[in-house]
């Protein structure tokens, strides 16, 4: 071993060391700086956010409010966050005391993780499923369980497979409705059937509803909303995808007192508050956005109807997606892995896709295919991919 390796591996944690990189940013990397790759691969709105929301963080910005907040977050967000969750996904919480504001929900599944896991305990986490999941699990010292599921369900988790895969060290499932990478929506049945579950196991849900304001013609089921279940659920919420503010970074927490006020203990420490300047335009995205929300999802449901249609016309079998913004075919026909179709549809029809490995073994021989992109980009990526299935 050289100089340069002994001194790396007694530098980085073990535990950071063994991380895979994402394989989201795997393929993003490769097509930045390639303005001829038409990209269906990362997971963001095409739409700017929308002006109304613009205007009211400028304005913060005009008016000096430039300083830190309360570490939970502005009362005045926190009370719009209440009664946002209340009218839309069927449960109140008090702003005071169980509703923490964080820098996405990125910040706030690792608040979650910190909080909740002690060294060795495991997390039941269904794939395919958001490539961050299992590594925020890792890196709060807790060992993430991957429950399989397949197309046959529609990617959606058993309460066999659950059972299976249940120990003494489980403390919390981890769920995503609607999902990533799959869009599927979990229905009414299975999730009252796997919260009966979950209570009597005795375990914690953390529910992951970001993508909630983009469901079609399902019906989305909160699950702190089912009964019983308010006391054991940990909701993750945001504005990032239904309101086109990713690179605002606003997220939020729902929970217990005790759980929010342990995670806000952690908060205090790592952030200390999330920009004044996003949470004052979260406030008017919440009070006065909804109408754009609903422009841009029925945008989103005709993209949605026409990509599903063009990968099946083509023959790579493909589910209407209930949820979000992300088609999911399966290229099992072709005989390639996902990550041999992924390369070579990029060099050799410059059409960008994320493998469905990159979320987990149950993704393998499916690719992700975002179509939050204009119609003209998605009816070009389905002739090139059509051209190079074919070529095959």
């Amino acid at each position: 071993m050289s100089e340069v390796e002994t001194l790396t591996k007694s530098r980085i944690a073990s535990r950071v060391a063994s991380l895979k990189p994402s394989g989201i940013r795997k393929f993003f990397e490769l097509v930045m700086g390639r303005p001829e790759v038409l990209s269906l691969g990362v997971g963001e709105p095409d739409y700017s956010t929308p002006w109304s929301i613009r205007e009211e963080g400028i304005f913060a910005l005009e008016k000096g409010r430039t300083s830190y907040t309360s570490n939970q977050g502005i009362p005045e967000f926190r009370e719009e966050i209440s009664r946002w969750v209340d009218d839309n996904l069927g449960v109140l919480y008090d702003p005071k005391t169980e509703i923490l504001v964080t820098v996405g929900v990125s910040e706030a599944l690792d608040l979650v993780c910190r909080t909740l896991l002690e060294p060795g305990d495991e997390v039941l986490i269904p794939e395919p499923c958001f490539v961050s999941y299992p590594a925020l699990v890792e890196l709060a010292g807790g060992k993430p369980i991957m429950v399989p599921t397949s197309a046959d369900n529609h990617f959606f988790p058993t309460i066999q497979s659950l059972e299976d895969n249940l120990t003494d060290r489980t403390r919390f499932i981890l769920l995503n409705s609607p999902n990533n990478p799959t869009g599927a929506v979990i229905p009414r049945i299975l999730g009252e059937e796997i919260a009966d579950w979950v209570q009597h196991k005795d375990l914690i849900m953390v529910t992951d509803e970001i993508y909630s304001p983009l469901v079609y013609e399902d019906e989305h089921v909160s699950f702190p909303s089912i009964a019983g279940m308010k006391d054991r659920t940990i909701l993750l919420h945001g504005l990032s995808k239904g309101w086109a503010m990713t690179g605002w970074r606003i997220g939020y927490a729902c929970c217990p007192s005790d759980i929010c006020t342990a995670m806000t203990k952690i908060h205090q420490y790592q952030i200390m508050c999330a920009s004044i300047m996003g949470q004052s335009a979260g406030i008017e995205a919440l009070k006065h956005g909804q109408p754009e929300v609903e422009k841009m999802r029925d945008d989103y449901s005709r993209r949605r109807r026409i990509i599903t249609q063009g990968f099946n016309d083509i023959g790579l079998p493909c589910h209407l997606p209930g949820g979000a913004f992300y088609a999911f075919p399966s290229i099992q026909s072709t005989g390639l892995t996902s990550e041999e179709f992924a390369f070579r549809l990029l060099e050799e029809q410059e059409v960008a896709l994320v493998p469905g490995s990159a979320f987990g073994d149950s993704g393998e021989g499916y690719m992700r295919c975002c179509y939050a992109v204009s119609l003209k980009t998605i009816e070009e990526a389905l002739r090139r991919i059509e051209k190079f299935v074919k070529s095959l």
